[in-house]
């Protein structure tokens, strides 16, 4: 059944227009399905990584860094919906802070980064069919943004849905686009060369390019990082930040113990007996930040080599065909992270940055850390934090998982810089003015409860304090 599922899935994906190039990464992965193949990668078979380069360490001349950032491509990765978050449109168009989105902040550091440095810098969105038109309508307003005739973005690919039991494409009557998934972020680099863009980027000079998730704002155009890059000669790198016993989902890299290479393990690469190893923050004391690096030119000679299937770790992704109903058809997604492109490159690198390049919002609690005055936007649309320590936040998720419920809640963001901790069990609704003093831990057994105008939290709170 599984070759016939191979075929029908490949027939699938050319009448909906998916270039040929995808259809050739989706049968690699799903030949490794039909092995038996999991992507899991044991501790046995790594090291750990134990002292990479640090960029504060890092020496760069000034002008060859403002050099580097001139050749240098900033590509955002933007497919996302938000669903986790009640969302139905592009995350990036969920306002963050002052009035102003993701794709706003984003727009004005790379703005600020060309005008300080002087730099063409371009910015790129890689886009999905659901978010396209959406972030378009957006960006229009920013009539400077798009330079030397690129384009603003360009579409990730997509795949079908497998069937768990057979392998064969999923069909769903009653809402066929849950037939089809994005196939993980790895699709970056499929999607930059079908789509042209990677030749586009080398015929107009560029060089380099910087990408990270749409939601980390703290990933911002940085010469020092572009100059070092550059001078490191390698065609591949990755940004780390050291781990604190709060980073235990994040994937880390590794030395390959079979051939000295640096590779990627995710969560969803790494066996359930062995999840004690990869969550240890002192075995494995950095985490990937999926802020990354690679030369174009590297890139495009390896996919010549490769002819386009660059052969990214298989991330089997179980899921049911309409994730809202756990009764629907069970599914396999084929997926493959972006940074597992590390060990596709010889000589591929990494660096340790400040963890202020580490910033993504994923859900309400990181959503309330940027509103609050921890943070500020400075005149480079940098987040600035304005305390020394963060503020840990554990919002009840019955009450505020969703953006709508969230805001309905906590209309005006408490006042967090003499926080450290912030615990919410139950439905409660925030007034104006409120101010937080080192840990609050806030209880309703029963019922909704009101923080009223100007209250300072401290310790354990109920509704009889009121």
């Amino acid at each position: 059944m599984s070759k016939a599922g191979l075929a029908a899935a490949q027939r699938k994906m050319t009448e909906a227009g998916v270039d040929q190039v995808a259809i050739d990464v989706f049968a690699s992965y799903y030949r490794q399905l039909e092995e038996g193949r999991t992507g899991i990668i044991g501790e046995d078979t790594i090291r750990p990584l134990v002292d990479p380069p640090k960029l504060h360490e890092a020496d760069v001349d000034d002008q060859a860094a403002a050099e580097a950032l001139d050749r240098t491509v900033i590509i955002k990765l933007n497919g996302g919906l938000g669903t986790s978050m009640g969302l139905d449109k592009a995350k990036s168009l969920l306002e963050v802070r002052d009035g102003k989105t993701f794709l706003d902040i984003v727009v004005e550091q790379v703005l600020a980064a060309r005008s300080r440095y002087g730099a063409r810098l371009p910015l790129l969105f890689m886009d999905s069919f659901n978010t396209r038109e959406d972030t378009l309508a957006h960006l229009g307003r920013y009539s400077e943004l798009a330079v030397d005739g690129l384009p603003l973005d360009f579409l990730q690919n997509e795949e079908p849905k497998l069937r768990a039991d057979d392998l064969t494409p999923v069909e769903w009557p009653q809402d066929a686009s849950l037939e089809w998934c994005p196939p993980g972020h790895g699709d970056l680099y499929t999607a930059l060369l079908g789509s042209g863009v990677l030749e586009k980027l080398l015929a107009a000079g560029y060089k380099y390019a910087s990408v990270s998730n749409g939601d980390n704002l703290g990933a911002v155009p940085d010469a020092k990082l572009a100059g070092w890059f550059a001078a490191s000669g390698a065609p591949y790198a990755a940004e780390l930040c050291p781990r604190t016993i709060n980073d235990k989902k994040g994937g880390h890299l590794a030395i390959r113990r079979s051939d000295g290479q640096l590779i990627l393990r995710d969560t969803a690469q790494t066996a359930p007996e062995e999840m004690a190893y990869f969550t240890d923050e002192h075995r494995h004391p950095f985490f990937h930040t999926n802020n990354l690096w690679f030369d174009l030119e590297a890139l495009r000679r390896v996919l010549e080599e490769r002819h386009g299937v660059l052969g990214l770790q298989l991330i089997r992704n179980e899921k049911t065909v309409d994730p809202t109903d756990a009764g629907s058809t069970p599914v396999i997604q084929i997926e493959s992270a972006m940074g597992g492109a590390i060990e596709v490159f010889p000589g591929a690198t990494c660096i340790v940055v400040d963890r202020s390049r580490f910033l993504p919002v994923k859900t309400t609690n990181e959503l309330l850390l940027l509103r609050s005055d921890i943070y500020s936007l400075d005149a480079d649309s940098h987040l600035a934090k304005n305390t020394d320590t963060v503020c840990e936040i554990d919002l009840d998720s019955h009450f505020y998982k969703k953006i709508r419920d969230f805001e309905v809640r906590i209309p005006d963001p408490p006042s967090l810089r003499d926080a450290t901790r912030l615990a919410v069990e139950g439905d409660w609704t925030f007034g104006a003015g409120v101010e937080v003093s080192g840990e609050a831990h806030l209880a309703a057994d029963s019922g909704p409860a009101t923080v009223p105008d100007g209250s300072r939290l401290s310790g354990e709170v109920t509704p009889d304090d009121f």
